[in-house]
């Protein structure tokens, strides 16, 4: 949504004549504009020293930036999903199911988890710490549009799979069927979706201290 011009000459203007961001964020705030726009529209003028307000250059490399974030998101995936297979695979190996028609440990499922997690999760920490190093080069980085929606992305996702997963723990509790091949699973699933929504979160709610950009 583009910022209303009013909006960024009003911020321009007072920023010319010496008030702070924050005088500028709590007047806009209580004239009742939303605090996204006001982000942003701060942001829009850069914090260096000079007489008069100094814009922001146009962002670049947009797309070259989703794509990154969206790498990030897919290697974490691969690597969350192969790591959960492989911890299921030997939670089989050390519980096996009576019951169960076919085998419950292979170890064609565990080269494939291995392999998989020894490609996706090297890539996925570098991309991590290229982003990082990104945002520590320019904060305001954090707090861009394609960085949150794929953080919200994410959220969802695991969010998702975290009620499933207690749907079932109680479904399976009140069916009196709760052994601890099962449970060992439901918290492998729950360890690692957690985590990842735990992260998520944090850096989420550090990237509402910026302005959006």
């Amino acid at each position: 949504m583009a910022l209303s011009e009013s909006l960024l000459q009003f911020v321009k203007e007072s920023l010319g004549r010496g008030l702070t961001r924050d005088q500028i964020d709590a007047a806009l705030l209580r004239a009742g504009w939303p605090a996204d726009q006001v982000k942003r529209a701060l942001g829009s003028y850069a914090t260096v020293e000079f007489p008069v307000p100094v814009p922001r250059p146009p962002e670049e490399g947009a797309g070259r930036e989703a794509a990154t974030y969206v790498l990030l998101f897919v290697t974490l995936a691969i690597s969350a999903f192969n790591l959960g297979s492989l911890l299921f695979e030997l939670i089989n190996r050390a519980f096996p199911d009576p019951a169960a028609v076919t085998r419950p440990f292979t170890l064609e499922a565990v080269r494939w988890s291995v392999a998989s997690l020894v490609v996706t999760f090297p890539i996925f920490l570098y991309v991590a710490m290229l982003v990082d190093r990104q945002v520590r080069a320019d904060p305001l980085k954090r707090a861009s549009r394609r960085r949150r929606n794929v953080t919200y992305l994410a959220l969802v996702l695991t969010a998702a799979i975290l009620i499933g997963v207690f749907i079932t723990l109680v479904y399976n509790l009140l069916g009196g069927d709760l052994t601890a091949r099962f449970l060992l699973k439901a918290l492998t699933v729950a360890g690692i979706s957690g985590s990842i929504f735990i992260f998520g979160l944090r850096d989420l709610r550090r990237s509402e201290a910026q302005p959006e950009t």
